[in-house]
């Protein structure tokens, strides 16, 4: 291990962020891969485009991901560094993989309507707003990786995404390899 927990020999750092659907990972995703050059990798899509999954989850309407199979596709990318991780699951991931985690809240009254406008009903809809009540990715977070290079920012608004996106821009500017 190398600082911040980054593997020897990489020339860039790796950023998972991951939150709640709704929170803005792929927004602040694209926007940081925008301005950093970071290769942004969106996992639901991922599991879509290469069938990552063990089939389809009616209940939740979504893929069963299958995590093997996405931790086997993005090995040796991974290691290679200099990419931008996009999901809402972060506890299946090789710890060695990130430098960086960063754990996206919304305020649940803000979810609540991206959700809605995204045409989330019944258990998936209200599964993912108390998974935000109870601050469930912040917490799997912390406890798959060192705590010192996880980060929870706050993604209510237009504003709060710019900020974090340029706050992320400058920690990626000033990640160093280990020597």
């Amino acid at each position: 291990m190398a600082q911040n927990g980054s593997v020897r020999g990489r020339r860039q750092p790796n950023i998972l962020v991951t939150g709640t659907p709704g929170t803005g990972k792929t927004t602040t995703s694209s926007a940081l891969a925008e301005a950093t050059q970071l290769r942004h990798i969106c996992v639901g899509d991922l599991v879509r485009e290469k069938n990552l999954h063990d089939g389809w989850d009616n209940e939740f309407e979504c893929y069963l991901i299958n995590e093997d199979l996405v931790c086997d596709e993005l090995e040796d990318l991974m290691e290679g560094g200099g990419n931008l991780v996009d999901y809402h699951g972060c506890d299946f991931f090789p710890e060695r993989w990130f430098d960086r985690v960063v754990v996206l809240q919304t305020d649940n009254s803000v979810l609540y309507d991206r959700l809605s406008r995204r045409g989330y009903t019944g258990s998936k809809h209200s599964n993912n707003i108390e998974c935000e009540i109870f601050q469930v990715l912040l917490q799997e977070a912390k406890e798959s990786y060192q705590e010192d290079i996880v980060v929870a920012l706050k993604s209510d608004t237009i504003e709060d995404i710019t900020r974090n996106v340029e706050s992320l821009t400058d920690w990626v500017r000033s990640w160093h390899p280990a020597s």
